[in-house]
Order: structure tokens, then sequence, then C-alpha cells
């Protein structure tokens, strides 16, 4: 039976629009690092080289060349973990210039992949697509472990709003914020969906 994140991995993926705590797991994912505004076109590069890599292991069974304990499933949904720069947070003042954003985007991929298979996909998403960034793409392991995370709905631009109930929430919960990145993960496609009907999972870790 096909595997399918929505339905088996609601926790993680499809949390209530309040805060919860949740412990997550480690994960592998095929990660690219990069900066500058999501709002630039040349953002949808690196968008478009985790996507080329992804369904290479997705679709490697059309060609018989899937891995051992392959199954159908689901290509995992687009995530991004968000920080200011360096020369941004020496000036912070509550306001945050796009421009001056670092981000590791990344899409999980399911456990029978190995680093081997991994670096094949890679391979295979430079041979079909002429993007340059795929060069930059990793494979790697990330533990997450003890977190606070909500449903965002709506736009981007209103995320502040949501991570200030998740603060309160921390407050409330004797919780302290470990550091100010913050994970996004990406539940609607905004190509697809209107800015005020956008469902992003907002999370960050605690102690």
């Amino acid at each position: 039976m096909k595997h399918e994140w929505r339905k088996k991995e609601k926790q993680l993926y499809l949390p209530p629009a309040k805060p919860e705590i949740v412990t997550i797991p480690p994960f592998q994912f095929f990660t690219i690092k990069g900066s500058g505004n999501p709002n630039d076109p040349a953002f949808g590069e690196y968008i478009e080289a985790l996507y080329a890599a992804s369904y290479a292991i997705r679709m490697s069974y059309k060609k018989g060349l899937q891995p051992a304990g392959f199954f159908e499933y689901t290509v995992y949904p687009l995530e991004g973990v968000w920080d200011l720069s360096v020369e941004a947070k020496k000036h912070y003042d509550g306001t945050i210039d796009k421009d001056e954003l670092v981000f590791n985007l990344m899409i999980r991929q399911p456990e029978f992949v190995s680093d081997e298979f991994a670096h094949q996909a890679i391979v295979w998403a430079k041979q079909k697509k002429a993007n340059p960034i795929i060069e930059q793409l990793q494979f790697e392991e990330i533990a997450e472990g003890h977190c606070v995370q909500m449903m965002h709905l709506g736009s981007y631009d209103t995320e502040p709003e949501s991570f200030e109930t998740m603060e309160a929430f921390c407050a409330q919960n004797n919780l302290r914020r470990k550091a100010k990145n913050h994970r996004e993960i990406y539940i609607s496609d905004p190509r697809k969906v209107a800015p005020d009907k956008l469902k992003t999972v907002l999370r960050f870790e605690v102690e």
C-alpha cells in the first residue's frame, strides 16, 4: 500500500492551529543551503534541485532501478529552516529584511534510501535538469528532538502572529526556545492556493 504522509504522519505534518509539544525523531533529507529573499526568481532553482533528486528516487522503480526495501510513497513536502545572517543579527531591531535571510531547504526521504542511492539520485537529477545548483545538494540525517509546533493558516507575512502564540505557550509551560531559527513545512502550494488559505507548519526546538 502506498505510504501517504498526509494520512499516516498527521502529527508531524498536519498539527492543529494551536501550539503543541512534539518530539521529532531523526529523519534523512536532501538539503541545500542558501541566502537571500525567497521572493527572488533564483530561489526557485533551489526548490527545483530538491524536487529533481526526490523524484529521481520516487520514480526509480519505473526503470527497475529502485533500491532494496523500496515502497511506493507520496513525496514529502518542502521544508525550510530559516535564520538571519550573522550581520543582520548584529543590527536586528525587530524587523526582518528578507534579503538578509539564510536558509536550509530540504525534502525528507524514506528510510530505505542509503547514502549511495541518494548520491546516485543526484547524478540522475543532473542528467535530467540543467540546473547547476543540483551540485550543491547534500544528503544528511537531522534530529530536531523536543519541539513546539503549530499549523499557521494564512500568508507567510502573518507568521509572526503565530510565533507570538507559540512563544506565549512556551512561557506558560516553562519551555525555552533553543535558538531563534525555525522550521517551516509547506503543506500548501503557493502557486495554486490563495495566500489567506495557505497551510504552513511552524516549528522550533525547545528545552
